[in-house]
C-alpha cells in the first residue's frame, strides 16, 4: 500500500506510543518487518514555543523509512504552521494524534477529544493540507465512548478535509486499552471512505493481524502494545501475509541478543545512564516467559550498574 508516495509495502504500521516508539525501538522493529513507522506524538505548541524536549522526539535515522512524524494539538493555525514548520525534515508524511486518551491530552480538547468535535477536527485537517506539500494523515478511535461511536463519520469528513490515510483504533476514549478492539467499526470506517484505512488494536499474534484484514477489508494494520518486548511479531505478520508461512517464537538465546542489541542502542543514542533508566522498562517487557522474570525485572528496575544489567539479562535468558 501507499501513503502519498510513500510504499509502505504489505501496510505493517508500528504504532506511535509515548516514551517507547523511539528510534531504537523503531530500527528494531523495521529490521523484523516493519514497513511504517512514525515518531511518538509531539504537541504543536511545544513546538510552537520552541520547548527542547521535542528535539528528542524528531530523532531519526538514514534506515527509519518511511516514517511520519505525528502532531497532536486543537488550534488550527498553530497546528498548521507547525506541520509546515518541519515539513522538510526527513518524513515522509505528517500524522495528526485524534486517538490519546490520557487526560492531560484530553482536557485540553486535544487527542481523543477532538472526537467529540468533529467540525474542528476537520479544520485542522484542512489548514493542515492547504498548507502542506506532504501527506496529512490521521489516527482516530472508534469514538469518544459507548454512546457516540462515530469514527465513520468522522473519518469521512477527515476525507473530505484532504487526509491521505485514517488510522483506526476500535475502541473509545473511555475505554483506554482495556476491553475488546471492536473491529466492525473499522470495517465501517473502511466503507465509508476511499483513503487507505489502517486498522489497529488488539494486534498480539500474525493471525491476528491476518484475522483482521480479513475481517475490516483494511488495508493496512497497525501494531501497538503487540511490539512491546516482540519486535518480531513484524517478522511473523510479514512471513504469514506474503508466504503464508508461521515462524517458530524466537530461542531465549535470540530474545537475549535483541535485548542487549536494544540495550547498545539506547545507550548510543542517550548515553549510559539516561540509556539504562529508558531501557527498565524495555527490558522488563522482553523478560515475560524468562526464567524468574518478577526477580530480574526487580532487580534491573533497582540497579544503575551497566555490567550488573548485562549479568542480570544474561541469567534470564542463559
Amino acid at each position: 500500500m501507499k501513503v502519498g508516495n510513500a510504499d509502505a509495502g504489505r501496510g505493517i504500521f508500528l504504532a506511535p506510543l509515548a516514551g517507547i516508539t523511539d528510534l531504537p525501538f523503531r530500527t528494531l522493529c523495521r529490521e523484523q518487518g516493519c514497513t511504517f513507522a512514525a515518531t511518538e506524538m509531539i504537541s504543536a505548541k511545544a513546538l510552537f514555543y520552541h520547548n527542547k524536549n521535542t528535539e528528542e522526539l524528531l530523532r531519526t535515522g538514514e534506515n527509519d523509512r518511511p516514517l511520519a512524524v505525528q502532531l497532536f494539538g486543537s488550534d488550527p493555525d498553530i497546528v498548521a504552521e507547525m506541520a509546515l514548520r518541519i515539513e522538510d525534515g526527513p518524513w515522509d508524511a505528517i500524522d495528526f494524534n485524534m486517538g490519546c486518551p490520557v487526560p492531560k491530552v484530553v482536557n485540553n480538547g486535544e487527542g481523543s477529544a477532538l472526537l467529540k468535535n468533529p467540525r474542528l477536527a476537520g479544520k485542522i485537517i484542512k489548514a493542515m493540507t492547504d498548507r502542506l506539500r506532504k501527506p496529512v494523515t490521521v489516527k482516530i478511535r472508534s469514538g469518544f465512548d459507548a454512546g457516540s461511536i462515530n469514527a465513520p463519520e468522522v473519518a469521512k469528513i477527515l476525507e473530505d478535509a484532504g487526509a491521505s490515510a485514517i488510522t483506526v483504533h476500535g475502541r473509545t476514549r473511555e475505554q483506554y486499552y482495556s476491553g475488546k478492539a471492536d473491529w466492525s467499526v473499522i470495517r465501517r470506517v473502511k466503507e465509508a471512505v476511499s483513503v487507505p484505512v489502517i486498522g489497529n488494536g488488539d494486534i498480539f499474534s500474525a493471525e491476528d493481524a491476518g484475522k483482521m484484514l480479513k475481517e475490516t477489508g483494511c488495508d493496512g494494520v497497525m501494531v501497538a502494545r503487540g511490539a512491546l518486548g516482540n519486535p518480531w511479531i513484524f517478522s511473523e505478520i510479514s512471513a504469514l501475509l506474503s508466504k503464508g508461512e508461521r515462524i517458530p517464537k524466537p530461542a531465549p538465546e535470540e530474545k537475549m541478543a535483541m535485548v542487549m542489541r536494544h540495550l547498545d542502542l539506547q545507550i548510543a543514542q542517550d548515553g549510559e545512564k539516561n540509556g539504562v533508566l529508558k531501557m527498565r522498562k524495555q527490558i522488563g517487557w522482553y523478560l515475560k516467559g524468562a526464567r524468574n522474570a518478577s526477580a530480574v525485572r526487580n532487580a534491573v528496575n533497582s540497579s544503575s550498574d551497566l555490567s550488573e544489567i548485562r549479568e542480570l539479562i544474561t541469567a534470564a535468558f542463559s
